[in-house]
């Protein structure tokens, strides 16, 4: 069996990191790099050792959603003529997934979506997302759904309950995997000045589309009054590189004083700040799901969250894009100690760590154990 994965952003190189690993000794298994964000992407690469059998070139900045897509399928063809893949796995929502999903099902090649089944509801919120996974849901063979909310979204949409296969989230998997790259002071924070005693801190990070504008300037705005509230804490904040970030980033926070601007850190790096912090402000999907690891609790900066499970659970606050919201959220949680301290010992709502294994399993037609509750 032969088997195409494909990816092209830093989330989706983490997620699919362990589906390799295990996919390995069991099928001829292709990576394919589609470069869609090429900096951070090499950057994950890297970090698991993955080097691509397949790099394209397909992003350049300014580039329209449009104009990448039709450069994705364009490319993706090719290399399904060439490599003639018995399936096509992909993860998530990015554009690379549901061009490359497109493009198997356009060659009559059997798809794969890992984190099938996430949704929001709201095709304008996340954006473009949202339609990129429910349109990748209409064309898969094989839907590996991490939790059983998400195989219920897919059995409402009418999916075949047969195709759908309920794993956990590989991001846990991903973790134990770089566990001893993380435990101890990454490389690249060393080389940064951390030395592994400092105080924990709250981590910031913030990079999708609908924060951009208005919205990104209302983030810096309570951040600067977080941090001088809070002005014994030290903040973090990993700058993303995409200028619609990271410029009223540096232009509106380069001066607070409790705060460190840095750029964009590996994920080895990634998961050690998280792991020392007290408390995370992000727009980001995969730190909702790494936090529950480590017991640490998330404020969401966005109006709906396609991961409800940690607000469940309780990890998450899903404070929306205003001020007054994020900065009442983080506060709740810098103001009680106990609160944080009860999530320690919590169980992670995404998982066991062995998803991957559960993929695989379904991939090659052997019996796949069901992920316990």
């Amino acid at each position: 069996m032969k088997v195409l994965v494909v990816l092209g952003t830093r989330p989706e190189v983490i997620k699919l990191a362990p589906v390799i690993d295990a996919l390995r000794p069991v099928a001829e298994t292709l990576v394919c790099a589609t470069g869609q964000h090429r900096e951070m992407l090499a950057q994950a690469l890297d970090s698991f050792g993955i080097l691509p059998d397949v790099t394209l070139d397909t992003m350049s900045p300014g580039r329209s959603l449009n104009v990448l897509a039709s450069r994705l399928l364009a490319e993706m063809d090719g290399v399904l003529e060439r490599e003639r893949p018995d399936w096509v796995v992909v993860q998530g929502d990015t554009t690379t997934a549901y061009c490359a999903g497109l493009a198997a099902f356009h060659r009559g090649v059997a798809v794969a979506h890992v984190e099938a089944g996430l949704r929001t509801k709201d095709l304008a919120n996340p954006f473009p997302e949202e339609a990129n996974r429910r349109l990748l849901g209409q064309i898969v063979s094989r839907h590996f759904a991490p939790t059983e909310r998400a195989r219920e979204n897919l059995l409402r949409e009418g999916i075949d309950e047969a195709q759908i296969v309920v794993t956990g989230n590989t991001v846990v998997d991903a973790i134990l995997l770089a566990r001893r790259a993380w435990e101890q002071v990454p490389a690249s924070l060393a080389r940064a000045g951390w030395h592994g005693k400092e105080p924990p801190h709250i981590l910031v990070t913030c990079h999708r589309r609908e924060n951009f504008g208005e919205t990104l300037s209302g983030i810096c705005k309570v951040l600067r009054d977080l941090c001088k509230r809070y002005a014994d804490h030290r903040w973090v904040f990993p700058v993303h590189l995409n200028p619609a970030v990271r410029e009223p980033v540096l232009r509106e926070l380069g001066a607070v004083p409790n705060l460190v601007l840095m750029d964009p850190v590996d994920y080895e790096a990634s998961l050690y700040l998280i792991s020392r912090s007290l408390l995370v402000l992000s727009d980001s999907g995969g730190i909702q799901e790494e936090a529950p690891t480590f017991g640490v609790p998330v404020v969401v900066m966005r109006s709906h969250t396609e991961r409800r499970e940690g607000v469940d659970a309780g990890f998450a606050t899903l404070a929306g894009q205003t001020p007054e919201r994020i900065e009442a959220a983080a506060s709740a949680w810098l103001d009680d100690p106990e609160r944080r301290e009860a999530l320690r010992n919590r169980a992670n709502p995404y998982g066991d760590g062995r998803a991957a294994e559960r993929i695989v399993a379904s991939l090659v037609g052997q019996r796949v154990e069901v992920l316990s509750d």
